[in-house]
Parts: C-alpha cells; sequence; structure tokens
C-alpha cells in the first residue's frame, strides 16, 4: 500500500502565553520573553496560568457554555482556532476527530465538605455514601466522561465523522496525532482533526501529582536547573488539522509542513535506562524517514525524572543542529503537550528559523530543515514525531 504524504494544515494553540500560532510563535521567540506564572495562588507549586478567552468567538454562550466544564470549554475553542486556521470550516462534515482528555475535573467544594464531615464522623462510612449519593448530581457524572470534549466539538463545530477519545496522559496526546495521521496515510479519510486541553491552574490536579513527588515546589526553575526535581504544569490547547497532500492540493490549502511519521511506547520504566532504550527504539524506526538537512528539536522534557534525564541523553546523542525545551517557558500540559509541541516543530518549519533559546540548555540557531517532536510522560509514555517542510508554506 502506498502511503499518502500527509499535511498540518491547522494550528489551534493557546499556551499562558497567549492564543493562536501567530501570538506565540512571537512570544516564543523573543529573547527577552519570560514565562507567565502564578506563583502564589496554589502555593507551593507554581503553575503557568491560562490567558483571558472570550469564548463567544468560538463557543455560543447561551447553553452550550455553561454545560462544559473549564477543561472541555478551553478544547473546545482551540479545536474552532484549528478550524479558522485551516479555513476548513466547510470540511468538518468528513472530518475524523481524535481527542487526548483527562478524567474529568472534581468539584472542589464538595471534597472539601466530605472531608471535613469525615474528619469528626463517628460513623465515617454512612456518611460517605449518603454525602456523594446527595452531593453528586446526574450532570456531574456526564460532565465527567471524557469522551465529551470531542461530543463538544462536534456540536459546537459540527465535526462529525468518524470521533475516537485516548486516555492515558501523555500518550493519549502523542496516540491522538498518530492515529489521526495514520489513518489519512492508509488512505481513510483526506482530513483530520487531533489533540487535547489541560487546566493546569486546579487544586484537584495538583493534588493528583504531588503524592508522586513528580511536582517542582516554591521557586520556578527552569528545567536544567531542575535537576530532576519535578515539573511545573502548564494550562494549555492543541489542535492540529491534518490532511493528505492530495486533500490539501484539491481545495487549494498551504501547508505549515508535512508530518513524516509518528511513533509512539509505553516502556515499564523497571530500571534505569528504560526510557532511553524506548526512545532509542522509536528512533531506529523513525529515521529511515528523515530527509537531508539540519535537525531541529522540541524536546519534550517536563523536569520529573528519570524520564527527563534520559530524554535529554537521548538528544545529546542526535547531535541536532538546535534544540528548545518548552516546558521551561509554558509548562507541561499532559494531554496538550505532544500537539502543542508538534504544532511549534510546524511552526518553525514554516518560518524557517527556530524559536528563542528557552532554557539555559537550549543549543543552537541553525535554521531546521528537519523536525524532530519528542514526547515523555512523567509516568508512562515515550513518542516521537518527524517533520519536514513544504514549498509554499506560510505561518
Amino acid at each position: 500500500m502506498t502511503r499518502q504524504p500527509v499535511l498540518i494544515t491547522g494550528i489551534g494553540l493557546v499556551t499562558s502565553l497567549g492564543e493562536g500560532p501567530e501570538a506565540n510563535w512571537a512570544a516564543l521567540s523573543d529573547p527577552a520573553g519570560t514565562p507567565v506564572l502564578d506563583e502564589t495562588g496554589f502555593a507551593p507549586f507554581p503553575v503557568h496560568p491560562l490567558p483571558a478567552l472570550n469564548l463567544d468567538r468560538q463557543i455560543p454562550k447561551k447553553g452550550d457554555q455553561r454545560q462544559m466544564e473549564p477543561w472541555q470549554r478551553l478544547g473546545t475553542y482551540a479545536a474552532g482556532l484549528a478550524l479558522d486556521h485551516a479555513n476548513a470550516r466547510d470540511l468538518v462534515a468528513d472530518m475524523h476527530l481524535i481527542v487526548a482528555a483527562g478524567g474529568g475535573e472534581r468539584d472542589i467544594a464538595l471534597d472539601e465538605a466530605v472531608a471535613g464531615e469525615l474528619a469528626s464522623a463517628a460513623n465515617p462510612g454512612p456518611l460517605l455514601n449518603e454525602r456523594l449519593a446527595n452531593g453528586l448530581r446526574p450532570t456531574l457524572f456526564l460532565a465527567q466522561l471524557s469522551n465529551l470534549l470531542a461530543g463538544n466539538i462536534s456540536i459546537v463545530h459540527g465535526v462529525t465523522g468518524s470521533s475516537r477519545t485516548f486516555m492515558g496522559e501523555e500518550l493519549a496526546a502523542a496516540d491522538s496525532v498518530r492515529i489521526a495521521a495514520e489513518r489519512l496515510a492508509e488512505g481513510r479519510g483526506g482530513i483530520a482533526l487531533a489533540g487535547g486541553a489541560f487546566v493546569a491552574a486546579r487544586w484537584d490536579m495538583l493534588m493528583l501529582y504531588k503524592p508522586g513527588g513528580v511536582l517542582l515546589e516554591d521557586n520556578w526553575k527552569p528545567i536544567s536547573e531542575r535537576n530532576g526535581g519535578g515539573l511545573v504544569l502548564g494550562g494549555m490547547a492543541a489542535f492540529l488539522v491534518l490532511e493528505t497532500e492530495a486533500h490539501a492540493a484539491a481545495r487549494g490549502a498551504r501547508a505549515l509542513a508535512r508530518l513524516d511519521g509518528v511513533m509512539t511506547d509505553a516502556s515499564r520504566r523497571r530500571a534505569p535506562g528504560d526510557v532511553r532504550a524506548s526512545l532509542d527504539g522509536l528512533w531506529s524506526r523513525l529515521a529511515p524517514r528523515r530527509a537531508a538537512g539540519t535537525l531541529g528539536v522540541i524536546s519534550g522534557a517536563t523536569g520529573a525524572d528519570p524520564a527527563t534525564t534520559e530524554e535529554q541523553g537521548f538528544v545529546a546523542a542526535l547531535g541536532a543542529d538546535a534544540v528548545r525545551t518548552p516546558a521551561s517557558r509554558i509548562g507541561h500540559g499532559v494531554e496538550a503537550a505532544f500537539p502543542a509541541h508538534v504544532a511549534l516543530a510546524a511552526l518553525a518549519l514554516s518560518q524557517g528559523a527556530m524559536p528563542a533559546p528557552l532554557d539555559p540548555a537550549d543549543t543552537g540557531d541553525a535554521a531546521p530543515e528537519v523536525m524532530l517532536v519528542t514526547g515523555v510522560g512523567q509516568w508512562r509514555g515515550e513518542a516521537l514525531a518527524l517533520l519536514s517542510p513544504v514549498s509554499g508554506a506560510t505561518p
């Protein structure tokens, strides 16, 4: 079977630096740029907060916004940005939709009330059952369903082709892009929308990561100065419009980059070197697709060990001409991180330049002719994506 080339023709990107590919590229290309941080609202954990968004521009205010959780509104908003960027609003009826999603957001007020009552309850078991039965409404259970993000994108934007939702943190994000690209490459459709969203400013998420010891506490530092001491969560959403080359040509679409391949794995991480071995294995399968030219890397290093140290060793061994570490500037976006990094790689190719150094350890300023995106989950999940330029690309 002849594989069809797959292009990136649209990007919907929201990070702490702003919304849209142009705003994010401008911020990341500023040598004097600094991270946007909230170091007090969730102390001792710094987070990269989301910018203020005018949701009305993408989501009807009556009804649709009220029934969504914040991460669903964010993802639906970014999906709309991607459709607009690709000029693909009239193609949604035949568009594949593949979403990376978390498990929903908790009702913090209810959690606090139940915890307070249980602390002094003589018989906590029955009390807990009663409070949960009365406190959790059926609508809350519906809002927690992970595939509600895909459902809301379908309702709001009319994307009614096939739909799949992946759960599994960082690996779900990489697989959303991989599966979308593979479907198109194999001839099972001409256009797809893939991505995810993550709200970092949430106590429930911080409390989930804290017991694992993976969060940076107190003062923010760039990744290269954390010594594997933890990640900083960053609010973000990223959606990509992918098209076969033939489909894009038929409608006169201009592409930012060619997506030559995406590979994913999930090492067991039982011993030192497991992450590195996983990345080496992925690269052995992906490297034959690499075109000649200078190599730029968008690193998925998060700051949490052992994945960060082993990912950095893998990147160093490649001998890349330029390396950038986005999580030092925008934080770690879990289900949105990998598509966001793929978006930055596509922008680098379309601009013919790398962003300014994002971490003190970032190296090189060569104009990239090939881009590699790495991804490492804080607990599990490794991924690589390879991109190359297309003639006539435009931001």
